[in-house]
């Protein structure tokens, strides 16, 4: 696969991700759920710190939660000059199919993540009990590399109550699938999922 249909690939989950963000930013208020089907709902949620919400905060303490953004938004710019390059390597190697396909969905994700904590605090105004604008006249709801990743697909496909028998969680209430997301998650997670699935493949010296 060569670098021209790579980055046509990587335009292209880039634009539906964008679209699909700032459709919801500009259409839902947080907390607003639409459901389409019994197992899947739009959701509007803003996630500021790593997978699952999680922040750097939560493990380094002593470091305030705008200095944990702000380095966690850095490292995703310089991880992402990182992956560019590898992108690039396995196309001047002509490596296997699988192998740049991945690696361009890994790219693109991770771009369209990092387009939000770079930009979006800066020309958006906040969603809370409001729909935001694009380019307020009063300013954004933060600074550049502050701004938080819009997040609204949500797949609850089971919830109940757990049988008694499961250790610890035994008894309590479950949702499967918890997580909410966007996406570029979906990009991300499929580029490594196929390289797990066909990591021989994609990794052949051949």
């Amino acid at each position: 696969m060569s670098l021209k249909k790579s980055i046509l690939l990587i335009f292209i989950i880039l634009l539906i991700d964008q679209v699909s963000k700032i459709y919801i930013k500009t259409h839902f208020v947080i907390g607003d759920d639409v459901e389409i089907f019994k197992w899947f709902r739009i959701y509007f949620i803003e996630n500021d710190g790593m997978a699952w919400g999680t922040k750097i905060s939560d493990f380094i303490p002593f470091i305030s939660d705008r200095t944990a953004k702000l380095s966690l938004t850095i490292f995703r710019v310089v991880a992402i000059f990182g992956i560019g390059y590898w992108l690039y390597d396995v196309t001047r190697k002509q490596s296997s199919k699988i192998l740049v396909v991945s690696v361009a969905f890994i790219f693109a994700g991770a771009l369209g993540n990092i387009i939000d904590s770079v930009f979006y605090g800066a020309i958006f105004n906040d969603s809370y009990g409001q729909i935001a604008s694009f380019l307020p006249e009063e300013g954004g709801y933060d600074t550049l590399f502050h701004g938080k990743v819009v997040d609204m697909l949500y797949f609850p496909i089971w919830k109940g109550y757990l049988p008694e028998w499961i250790p610890y969680y035994g008894g309590k209430y479950f949702t499967f699938f918890e997580p909410v997301f966007n996406i570029a998650d979906v990009a991300i997670s499929t580029g490594f999922g196929l390289l797990i699935v066909f990591n021989k493949k994609a990794f052949s010296k051949e």
